[in-house]
C-alpha cells in the first residue's frame, strides 16, 4: 500500500511596488485619516509608510493600528524626522484598522505600503519546514524564515538570493525539517524575491 505524505506546499508572491498612498490619500487630517484601503495590494503583510510634503513636521507621529501576519493586534507609531520625506515603519501589518496623526501636519501627508513583506505559512500553527524554492527578483538580499511573527519572533535561518532576475535557490531541509513551534512567517522585500514556495508539514 502506498504511503501518503503529509507535506504541503505554499506559494508566496507579491511583486506590487510600494505605494505612498495605498492606505490613505494625501490630506491634512487633524486626527484620524480616511482609509482608502485596509489591506495591502496582494493581501500579504507589509510595512507602512508616512509621506510628508511640508516643512516643520519633525516629531509629529502617525499611530497605525491593525493586525500582524497571524491576525493578532498590532500597533506602531511612525515619527516624522524631517521635511518632505517618506518614513518607513518596521512592523508588518496584514490589516490596518486606523491611522491617526498626533497633530495636523503643515501640508498634505499620506499613508502607504512599503516594500517589506511577510506571510504566515500555516497561521500560528506549529510546522516543520522541509524545503523551499526562492525565485530572485533581481536584487541580492535575504529571505528570512521566522519562528513567530516578524515583530517578536526569532529568525531560524535565511536564504540569500543573487542579483539575477529569475535565478532560483532550491533547498531541501534534511531529517524532519526545521521546527517552527510558534508558527512560521516568511519575510522578504519585493525586489529580492518574486516567488517563494515553501514545503512544510
Amino acid at each position: 500500500m502506498a504511503s501518503l505524505s503529509d507535506v504541503r506546499a505554499l506559494t508566496i508572491s507579491d511583486e506590487n511596488a510600494a505605494s505612498t498612498t495605498r492606505i490613505a490619500a494625501a490630506a491634512r487630517p487633524t486626527a484620524a485619516f480616511t482609509l482608502a484601503n485596509t489591506t495591502h495590494a496582494n493581501g500579504t503583510a507589509r510595512n507602512v509608510t508616512v509621506t510628508t510634503t511640508g516643512t516643520g513636521d519633525n516629531g509629529k507621529t502617525v499611530t497605525v493600528v491593525g493586525t500582524d501576519v497571524f491576525g493578532d493586534s498590532l500597533t506602531e507609531v511612525i515619527t516624522s524626522t524631517g521635511s518632505a520625506e517618506t518614513v518607513a515603519g518596521s512592523s508588518l501589518f496584514l490589516t490596518i484598522t486606523s491611522a491617526t496623526c498626533s497633530a495636523q501636519y503643515a501640508a498634505n501627508v499620506s499613508v502607504g505600503s512599503g516594500s517589506v513583506c511577510a506571510q504566515a505559512v500555516e497561521g500560528a500553527n506549529r510546522v516543520r519546514i522541509k524545503g523551499f524554492a526562492v525565485v530572485s527578483g533581481g536584487t541580492a538580499g535575504d529571505v528570512e524564515f521566522i519562528n513567530g511573527s516578524p515583530e517578536s519572533g526569532t529568525t531560524l535561518f535565511k536564504s540569500r538570493t543573487i542579483g539575477t532576475a529569475n535565478d532560483t535557490v532550491d533547498r531541501t531541509v534534511p531529517s524532519q525539517g526545521v521546527l517552527f513551534d510558534s508558527g512560521a512567517s516568511i519575510k522578504y522585500t519585493v525586489d529580492v524575491a518574486d516567488n517563494i514556495t515553501v514545503f512544510y508539514a
